[in-house]
């Protein structure tokens, strides 16, 4: 007995002499080797612009969408009406500001998320004096030797996937931005196009053809449904799948719009995050076979839901809610890889920050919600604006007369465009909600009404005054306000699930996201870290 404790504590000394070298070696570089049970594969979910009415808004629509009532606690807990992010065992809150203003931008959030380092409004990966230049956990990771890879419902050179890649001085820079995307040698980009690829988006921006320098750094582009579905089954090392319709500014089509026929070949962002998580996982191709090369190292996959933030911006619920639906259905296909990996992954879901001023709850309806008057609006304010209201203004614009008290009142096609996409029945509206109409549709139809121009700031944001001020109604009708057509500054929830998720419990700031996800990939140095 004794002699078999003495071969055990042998073998016991020799093992942490093994692991202490190791340890000690990678100690120096500032990494943990994962003694410790850190996780292999981690998902960071960016629900841009959300925030924790959107969830509950998102919830209670689900509600009412699968035959419960919006009304009763009984309906709002069951799980098939609570979304995935918020039935995540671990849950935190972070504050949102910047260096300068306590309504941070994209860029300023997306550094702070990415580098661990406040910044100014517009600035990515940099300091506020635009002097210093900061990794990003991603870089860390690719450089521990993990697989990173890249997705967003957005142009890919947009502020918050740009945060995970580059540094510039400024987010409309996107030819430099996108520049940088080529040279970052990440395994896998998904989502959008690029905006500004081969020429200077504004001066001071750089006018490199990004097209070529893709090829040159050995990236295959993809711009077909079927192209990129394939991938689930033959990835390729560095590819770029760039969705096959953009609906606007290089973005992939708004969810509630992805019906059309016309987007019939488009991927959502839940297929886009499958197809990369069938690209960047090496555990199924075992080492040394196929496009493995040694061991599985794991990966770091970021995804943004960008276009949360452009409906809410735009005050359209209908078309926030489709796409914090769509993002929350990329987070399901990481908690299917997370279900088979329980012990390798780490799954966090935040927001950068609210947008809109979305509340729960409107002066028009007291304590009660009736989310089943916005179960009718069947497209988005963008695609309203693109096609049905572009063709409507072309016919009715020649000759109007804005002077006229009742010229929305007097046309039906209008009312009946209201009617069938929206939901609205105009018969059915009190006397103020049809003047704010009258008014909207004047300005939409002449650019003039009979209110001033404060005024016309204060109703309509920089929107098309007859679709937000659609929305504005419907949504009131529906128990949901808006404040503003900017960012607010209120925390925003977090969650987690998987290895090392209670790193994301509590009340902190979010440069503590990008330390902790520094600390959950083994990486031990203090962040920022100067590229």
């Amino acid at each position: 007995m004794r002699r078999m404790r003495t071969i055990a504590m042998t073998f016991l000394l020799a093992f942490c002499a093994i692991c202490g070298g190791t340890n000690a070696g990678l100690a120096k570089q500032g990494w943990d080797n994962g003694i410790h049970r850190l996780p292999k594969y981690v998902f960071f979910f960016l629900g841009d612009g959300m925030a924790s009415a959107h969830v509950q808004a998102t919830e209670a629509y689900l509600t009412v969408l699968n035959g419960g009532s919006d009304k009763k606690a009984e309906d709002l807990l069951k799980p098939e009406n609570r979304l995935n992010m918020s039935k995540m065992f671990y849950s935190g809150m972070q504050t949102t500001y910047d260096t300068s203003a306590l309504m941070t931008d994209s860029a300023s959030a997306a550094t702070a998320f990415a580098s661990g380092i406040k910044t100014r409004s517009g600035t990515i990966g940099m300091n506020d004096t635009a002097t210093m230049s900061y990794k990003s956990v991603a870089q860390l990771a690719k450089e521990k030797g993990m697989k990173v890879g890249v997705i967003t419902s957005v142009s890919l050179d947009h502020a918050t996937p740009a945060a995970y890649y580059a540094s510039v001085p400024n987010r409309g820079y996107m030819n430099s931005i996108a520049a940088q995307l080529a040279t970052s040698g990440y395994d896998f980009f998904g989502g959008g196009g690029l905006v500004c690829p081969t020429k200077a988006c504004r001066a001071g921006d750089s006018s490199i053809d990004v097209w070529k320098l893709l090829r040159d750094n050995g990236y295959t582009v993809l711009n077909s449904g079927e192209q990129i579905r394939a991938l689930k089954n033959a990835p390729k090392r560095r590819v770029v799948c760039i969705n096959p319709v953009l609906q606007d500014s290089q973005a992939m089509p708004y969810a509630i719009d992805m019906d059309e026929e016309k987007y019939a070949d488009n991927l959502s962002l839940k297929e886009m995050t499958e197809v990369a998580i069938a690209n960047l996982y090496e555990g199924k191709r075992g080492r040394g076979r196929g496009r493995g090369i040694g061991p599985d190292r794991g990966f770091f996959l970021m995804v943004e839901g960008g276009k949360i933030d452009w409906a809410s911006h735009a005050n359209d619920a209908m078309a926030t809610i489709g796409d914090m639906i769509d993002f929350d259905n990329a987070i399901g296909a990481a908690l299917d890889f997370y279900r088979q990996h329980p012990k390798d992954t780490l799954i966090v879901v935040t927001g950068d920050h609210e947008t809109g001023g979305m509340s729960i709850g409107h002066a028009t309806t007291g304590y009660t919600a009736y989310y089943d008057r916005l179960l009718d609006q069947t497209v988005s304010f963008t695609h309203f604006s693109q096609d049905q209201w572009a063709k409507h203004k072309a016919v009715y614009s020649p000759g109007y007369d804005w002077t006229r008290p009742d010229n929305l009142a007097q046309n039906p096609d209008m009312k009946n465009l209201m009617l069938d996409l929206f939901g609205l029945n105009y018969d059915g509206l009190n006397a103020y909600q049809k003047e704010k109409l009258e008014d909207a549709y004047d300005q939409s139809m002449a650019g003039r009404n009979k209110n001033n121009k404060s005024k016309n700031t204060y109703l309509y944001g920089g929107y098309e005054p007859i679709i937000v001020t659609i929305t504005h109604i419907l949504n009131e009708n529906a128990s949901i306000g808006w404040t503003s057509y900017s960012h607010t500054g209120v925390p925003v929830p977090v969650f987690a699930e998987g290895q090392q998720g209670w790193r994301f419990s509590g009340f902190y700031d979010n440069t503590d996201i990008a330390k902790q996800l520094a600390r959950a990939i083994g990486f031990r140095g203090a962040l920022p870290v100067a590229r």
